[in-house]
């Protein structure tokens, strides 16, 4: 029978698990759903703490609306400390029209007690609630809201009966298959020594709000403490209240990924985009860091200014400075920004600092890129949104300038170092993330401050080293070679003391070769005419052989003629002798022979 087995394969129906994913309710709050990987626990309790001020009915409130206008979901809002006409006004603030929505889709009850009504152990919430039912019911509600429930046990002020009705209320909205939010104040102790912290333990979720003053400035901040059946992302979070509501800040993305490309685009500086090999990468983020007055804003403007001629869009943040005074800067630099702004290329958008709290400007300036939609972007200084607690800073810069890389848009943000010490470090910690980063210092020497750039990194491309001179004029910015005397980098005036000393050297030099020239030219000369001379004086000598060759011939020929003649007179005959030299060979005397003819 085992062997009959062997070759069948038996197929047994799924077993079908009782227990299920918890099942979530979109909040529509921007950023929540995201850290709770979903929203809130359907059909279950959530209890949402925190002190005054910090947005714990607002978040309760705009839950109903977010549900009634993009689920089309009815909601009730049951008000145990403002009364709902106060409740309905103070939410005309966020837009939401709330009156239309009470006449369809929300329902409000004012549940304010006073002490004369609520004696302990004789109180229950019994007809409130079948009150709620029935209005549920009839409404077809999903979501309600008890606002202000420690309002109502703080009136029983019995241990007991807060912990009876409370209970009332979870069993209430299990049965009912409700979606409950619960607001209660929380001090500043901690959440375990909280009057009423046994709450914390009924229900399925706990979201905490913060409302607190940093150097001046206010923080509102958001955490989940517990989520059960859930996974949830438990790190505190900014959260700032717009005109539209409650929010939180921009989260970073949970995986990088964005476009990269190959694509070089210029720095605005020739000598620079040579020292980069092309200039910055297309939809990277560069780092101009660097002392006041090192010359940031400047290779800030210069690099928008390379982006608008290009026909780029390009959108220009600046920080205590208006856009008037950064147009009328740059013109004794011969860069133009008029045009540019008037042909619609280039946003410049010019803002004062708000200290500390940088959230609700991180998320002015998201709007703004939204809105402008710019290839290129400056945020000239970056560091100035950090100026008094970095911290906070850095973890929203990060999500904005993640933001922007996974848009494509190439930025370019400065920052400020304070002192003169040269120390490579920026305020608010961006240049981990930066991919160039280029440093800005001074130079002194001699009594002279002069400017110098350096790259300290530049990822995926190689980069020159040298330290150069950065100078500026009415012509424009350019980056002097490096000059090395003496066995050190000179910059300024004493770059261009030595130059002269070293030009009027080469001078010297030349000169004195110029007249070493002269001389050894006027003495060639001079022995070209006593060459002269000696070929004239041996032409005439020459001439003087020829004339005396020429009398001798004469001479002889003369005398041949004569004895000729004398020959002829005496009748005598005529011998012809042989040649000179043959009389020679045959060793005849030439005076013999001679003698003989006569």
């Amino acid at each position: 029978m085992q062997q009959l087995l062997k070759g069948i394969k038996l197929k047994l129906p799924a077993r079908k698990s009782k227990y299920q994913a918890i099942k979530k309710m979109p909040t529509g709050i921007e950023g929540f759903d995201e850290i709770s990987l979903g929203g809130l626990p359907c059909g279950r309790t959530t209890l949402v703490m925190g002190g005054p001020g910090c947005g714990k009915t607002v978040f309760a409130l705009q839950l109903l609306v977010n549900g009634a206008m993009q689920s089309r979901e009815a909601g009730i809002f049951v008000a145990f400390e403002e009364g709902t006409r106060q409740v309905v006004a103070n939410a005309a603030a966020f837009g939401w029209n709330l009156p239309l929505l009470e006449k369809k889709k929300l329902f409000f009850l004012d549940a304010q007690l006073s002490p004369t009504d609520v004696k302990a152990g004789e109180f229950d919430l019994i007809g409130m609630l079948s009150l709620l039912e029935n209005r549920a019911k009839a409404m077809g509600a999903t979501r309600i809201v008890f606002d202000g429930i420690d309002v109502l046990l703080s009136l029983l002020d019995d241990p007991v009966a807060e912990r009876r009705e409370m209970y009332r209320i979870r069993d209430w909205l299990l049965q009912s298959g409700l979606t409950g939010i619960i607001t209660q104040k929380a001090g500043s102790a901690s959440l375990a020594d909280q009057r009423y912290s046994f709450m914390q333990f009924m229900v399925d979720c706990v979201v905490v709000l913060q409302h607190q003053v940093v150097d001046g400035s206010d923080f509102r901040n958001l955490r989940i403490v517990k989520y059960r059946g859930s996974n949830f992302d438990g790190d505190e979070f900014p959260i700032t209240i717009t005109a539209q509501g409650l929010k939180l800040a921009a989260l970073p993305p949970r995986e990088l990924t964005y476009l990269v490309t190959e694509e070089r685009i210029s720095s605005g500086i020739d000598r620079l985009d040579h020292m980069l090999r092309g200039g910055y990468y297309r939809g990277s983020h560069v780092l101009v860091s660097g002392m006041p007055g090192t010359a940031k804003s400047t290779l800030a403007g210069l690099f928008a200014a390379a982006a608008c001629a290009r026909g780029e869009r390009v959108l220009f943040i600046s920080f205590d400075e208006s856009a008037a005074q950064i147009v009328r800067n740059f013109r004794s630099i011969d860069v133009q920004f008029a045009p540019y702004v008037k042909s619609g290329l280039l946003n410049m958008y010019s803002l004062r600092t708000r200290g500390p709290k940088i959230d609700d400007q991180i998320a002015d300036l998201r709007a703004k890129v939204l809105d402008f939609r710019p290839q290129c972007l400056v945020i000239d200084p970056f560091s100035a949104l950090a100026k008094v607690t970095p911290s906070v800073a850095n973890d929203s810069g990060q999500q904005f300038l993640d933001f922007l890389k996974g848009a494509g848009i190439t930025v370019l943000n400065t920052s400020l170092l304070m002192g003169l010490d040269n120390q490579e470090a920026t305020a608010t910690g961006v240049s981990t993330m930066a991919d160039t980063w280029i440093h800005l210092s001074y130079v002194v020497l001699d009594g002279e401050r002069n400017r110098a750039l350096t790259i300290v990194k530049s990822r995926g491309t190689g980069h020159s080293n040298q330290v150069r001179e950065l100078i500026l004029n009415d012509k424009g910015v350019t980056l002097a070679d490096v000059f090395i005397a003496q066995g050190k980098v000179l910059m300024g005036t004493a770059r261009w003391e030595w130059e002269q000393q070293q030009l009027a050297a080469r001078a010297l030099a030349h000169n004195t070769a110029d007249y070493k020239k002269l001389q050894l030219e006027l003495a060639q000369a001079e022995g070209a005419v006593r060459i002269q001379a000696i070929k004239t004086e041996m032409e005439i000598r020459t001439a003087e052989i020829a004339l005396l060759a020429d009398a001798t011939g004469s001479a002889t020929e003369l005398r041949k003629s004569n004895k000729v003649m004398r020959q002829k007179l005496r009748q005598a005959d005529i011998v012809a002798l042989p040649p000179l030299s043959k009389l020679r060979k045959t060793g005849v005397a030439v005076t013999t022979a001679r003698n003989a003819g006569r």
